[in-house]
């Protein structure tokens, strides 16, 4: 695996990330955890060290995975989520959809973990 500089931190990236639409299933069909963790395992241990998930991936459970995976490994691991459309409300027609802490609870929710 070649591993990158990330911007002007001492993170070492790994080229090749895993994006975690898709890891528990397909689109709408129910989520498979075993087999959502045994993908987020295997791409660490090929030296994956950056996921990408989202608040949406399967209702939050693609992010559980990918946290559930993250904390039982010794390895660093940087996870990406981008969130949103849970935010309530959805849209920015009040101004205030993406405030710091609308956004901490979303993403940081022990509920969503």
């Amino acid at each position: 695996m070649k591993y990158r500089r990330f911007g002007k931190t001492n993170w070492d990236v790994s080229e090749i990330s895993l994006g975690t639409w898709q890891v528990g299933g397909k689109w709408g069909s129910g989520f498979d955890d075993k087999l959502a963790e045994s993908i987020i395992n295997e791409a660490i241990d090929h030296g994956v060290n950056f996921i990408d998930t989202a608040d949406v991936y399967e209702n939050y459970q693609s992010e559980a995975a990918v946290a559930r995976v993250v904390r039982s490994r010794s390895e660093d691991v940087y996870v990406a989520t981008k969130c949103g459309r849970h935010l309530n409300p959805h849209g920015n027609e009040s101004g205030r959809c993406f405030e710091g802490n609308r956004i901490s609870k979303c993403c940081f929710s022990s509920d969503n973990l």
